[in-house]
């Protein structure tokens, strides 16, 4: 690890900080970099980079020259491996006796305190990539810079591919708002933490053509993301997926073909397209490469070297399509690139080894953007944050991220995130930083985001805000003091920041994440203890009388006692959402930041109730209209007892954290992040505004408002069976089994106890509960242990169990 003896180089009107100043203090004074290699058009980017970006955080004046000066005091030297002789012995024989480094590799050298930094590439991409490593070294300031007082360091990306999807459409939390400007900025971001490609899309996607706050055609800007990548010498790869809705008509296909013949044309550079075999677009495989191949033809006429890639993305996939799908990935066509393990891919990185030849790659397309209801959701996610946060908030998940990442990497050559804006903008730079070297622990990279984006003043208090953030998904909420914690951190480092750092949109991002987790977490408790009284006086009813209880119930439910630190936290958040929205287009709410629904818009969703009082409301209002006092009664004792399985029963709401113990489950999350193998908490919600809704329309059923429990289940995708367990049943008795199949799959299930049929298969989704008998010979065993088997067919996306009573029938003694 390098020591930071911290050595000043000083240009400014401060007097010396360290134990030695560069240059007289006094605005006069110069910096120079030394670019050996004026005919390489990538160090001469890496230059500028390096100049601009100490410039724009400083007063330092900086000049850039071709040629060794006299005295190399003050310099930082850009040059090629093979480009030494200009060097006397001891800075020649340092470099060369480094450690070998390989493509796109860089070496940082620096013999002592007065003598230059060397800034030396295996290649031209690997001294821009070293010029990134220095900048996220350096401490850069208004009056100076702080920089280690030795540096020796060697270094080449593990990873071919390390990039991000940056798609300018309307889907996205922010990019469809950002000029051509803030996109190169963002880029040039991403290329000093060691990105190499970067995913464009094409005007015809699922999405909108247009949206509020564009400032381009969708064209357009893909035409100019595709200059700004070639200026930085990234790989430009797009996402293109098959929109129409025939593939096999000699009409269509040419229409398809002439659509993308456009598109190819005007993109002025282009290394890879990237296929989505669906999602949207699914095609049979032989359609599929059939089609392929005819694009490739129109492909190499503009862009020669490009390849495609493609991937088994499919929600309903069968052993027979896969076999099809690798069938063609191993014919090895001349155009073919490799596959890409994505989002809704059946099989995992290592069973698509297993299929293809061993000199096809494999690229990761991880989604590093969503929390639930995903390809990498938050391990049993509490409900709360599931409502509120909902799907895509802002989601810093550092060690999560390496712990994807280092799962799946040696079977990848890297990877291209799937992201849909700024929201995942942590998540980015970890990910960079993991594909260079998935040894590099994540504070390291927090450190460096934090130095080089926010404050160097306050890097370790920023990098472990964000590591705070993370924790707050950890656990059930209501039990979390963590964030408090986090929250009165955020807070303190706000008042320390100067104005311009407490303004910068990385800061915002996570101040405004720290103010919702507090409000959230305060909601919670409230709401908690308002439905446990309003629950009391309705168990009372008999004595105070239906009407009297169904009144003061209501009245319990709907009231909003005033809190000043809760209008204060709320207001915080929604003047962060209104300066991220100015500053950087950040898109958090719909009607007013222009969001699409459920996506980004989590400041809609600030309000919605955290606990289950839409569906208790609408009981009363239910119970209430009746005409008979006994029926009230015997309607309200119905909703007092609605999860209570009786005497010697028992009941799980498997959206509930404590439920996760139930599960049957062999496999560690952090060898099964994806859950491709193992259950997950998975959700079926309807937002609607800024009122949380459970509509059982959303899952195919009446229209009513339907308890909180059915809104998240335990799941698994695809064929994988779905087990839990009870233990401390008794043996001699009959049992009964009352289970609610609520969520988006609507999969066609059948259910084992012990391995004896429960019931059939059933479609689910018809009715939200069912009960039957469990099979007596399912407790013969005389251990008293039942597990529960849900199991689906072929070609289903998977099991969604909501609820499940085990209720004592009878005794048989």
């Amino acid at each position: 690890m390098l020591h930071f003896n911290r050595i000043i180089l000083f240009w400014g009107l401060m007097a010396a900080l360290g134990s030695m100043v560069y240059g007289q203090a006094e605005r006069a004074s110069t910096f120079t970099i030394v670019n050996l290699e004026k005919g390489e058009k990538l160090v001469k980017c890496a230059a500028d980079v390096l100049k601009e970006e100490i410039e724009k955080r400083s007063e330092i004046k900086i000049t850039t020259v071709n040629k060794l000066p006299k005295s190399l005091e003050n310099s930082i030297i850009l040059c090629l491996e093979n480009n030494l002789e200009h060097f006397s012995s001891p800075y020649r024989e340092a470099i060369t006796s480094m450690e070998k480094i390989g493509k796109e590799g860089y070496k940082l050298f620096k013999l002592d305190s007065k003598g230059a930094i060397l800034v030396v590439g295996c290649d031209a991409r690997g001294v821009l990539y070293g010029v990134g490593k220095l900048l996220r070294m350096m401490e850069i300031r208004k009056e100076g810079i702080i920089i280690p007082e030795t540096m020796k360091i060697a270094s080449t990306p593990k990873s071919e591919v390390r990039g991000h999807q940056l798609g300018y459409r309307p889907k996205t939390n922010a990019y469809d708002a950002w000029t051509v400007e803030q996109m190169d900025a963002y880029i040039r971001d991403l290329v000093v933490f060691g990105a190499n490609a970067i995913e464009i899309m094409p005007p015809n996607t699922d999405d909108d053509p247009t949206s509020p706050v564009m400032k381009l055609s969708l064209l357009d800007m893909a035409m100019e993301q595709s200059k700004i990548c070639d200026a930085y010498g990234l790989d430009v790869w797009m996402w293109y997926p098959n929109m129409g809705k025939d593939y096999t008509g000699d009409e269509a296909i040419q229409a398809e073909l002439e659509e993308r013949r456009e598109v190819f044309r005007k993109i002025p550079r282009i290394d890879a397209v990237f296929v989505p075999g669906g999602d949207p677009g699914e095609l049979e495989p032989d359609i599929l490469f059939s089609f392929l191949n005819k694009m490739a033809a129109v492909l190499k006429e503009y862009h020669p070297n490009a390849t495609i890639w493609v991937s088994p993305q499919v929600f309903r996939p069968t052993r027979a399509w896969l076999d099809r799908f690798y069938y063609h990935v191993n014919r090895k066509y001349p155009w073919f690139g490799g596959i890409v393990f994505g989002p809704w891919v059946k099989d995992s990185p290592q069973a698509m080894r297993s299929q293809v030849d061993a000199a096809i790659p494999i690229r990761h397309y991880p989604d590093i953007t969503h929390s639930i209801a995903c390809q990498y959701p938050v391990p049993y996610w509490d409900p709360a944050f599931i409502r509120t946060l909902s799907r895509e908030c802002i989601n810093p998940r550092p060690l999560d991220q390496k712990a994807i990442h280092n799962c799946m990497a040696p079977y990848c050559i890297g990877s291209i995130s799937y992201s849909e804006g700024i929201n995942d903008d942590v998540n980015k730079m970890i990910w960079s930083d993991q594909d260079w070297d998935s040894a590099t622990p994540v504070i390291h990279t927090l450190r460096d985001y934090a130095r080089f984006f926010i404050s160097p003043d306050y890097t370790e208090e920023i990098a472990q805000g964000i590591l705070a953030l993370e924790q707050n998904f950890k656990g059930a909420l209501i039990t979390n003091t963590n964030v408090t914690r986090t929250y009165l951190q955020w807070k303190a480092l706000e008042e320390k920041l100067t104005e311009k750092e407490a303004r910068n949109y990385r800061f915002q991002l996570g101040l405004i994440r720290a103010c919702y987790d507090e409000y959230i977490y305060r909601r919670l408790i409230r709401e908690n203890a308002m439905e446990s009284r309003a629950l009391e006086v309705l168990s009372n009813a008999k004595t105070s009388g239906a009407m009297t209880a169904l009144s003061v119930a209501k009245q319990m439910l709907t009231e909003r006692p005033a809190s000043d630190y809760l209008n204060m936290l709320r207001g915080k958040c929604f003047d962060l959402a209104d300066s991220l929205f100015v500053n950087i287009g950040a898109q958090l709410t719909v009607e007013k930041h222009f969001a699409e629904e459920g996506r980004g818009n989590f400041m809609d969703y600030i309000d919605v109730p955290l606990n289950n009082s839409p569906w208790l409301l609408e009981q009363i209002d239910r119970i209430a209209a009746l005409d008979n006092e006994q029926e009230r009664l015997s309607r309200i004792e119905d909703v007092i007892n609605r999860t209570n399985p009786g005497p010697g029963g028992f009941y799980d709401n498997f959206g509930s954290i404590k439920a996760k113990s139930r599960l049957v489950n062999k496999i560690f999350w952090e060898d099964d992040p994806g859950f491709l193998q193992s259950p997950v908490s998975d959700v079926g919600i309807l937002h609607n505004n800024i009122e949380w809704v459970h509509v059982i329309t959303a899952m195919g059923f009446d229209n009513q408002v339907c308890p909180s429990e059915w809104m998240t289940q335990f799941a698994t995708f695809y064929e994988n069976p779905l087990e839990v367990q009870y233990e401390g049943l008794d043996v001699q008795s009959a049992y009964k089994i009352r289970v609610s199949y609520t969520g988006r799959y609507r999969s066609n299930m059948r259910l084992f106890a012990n391995g004896h049929l429960v019931h059939d298969y059933i479609h689910a989704g018809e009715q939200p509960t069912y009960e039957y008998t469990i099979p007596p010979q399912a407790l013969t065993d005389g251990r008293g242990t039942i597990v529960l088997r849900w199991e689906t067919v072929e070609g289903e996306r998977g099991s969604q169990v909501a609820e499940v009573w085990i209720i004592l029938s009878n005794k048989n003694y």
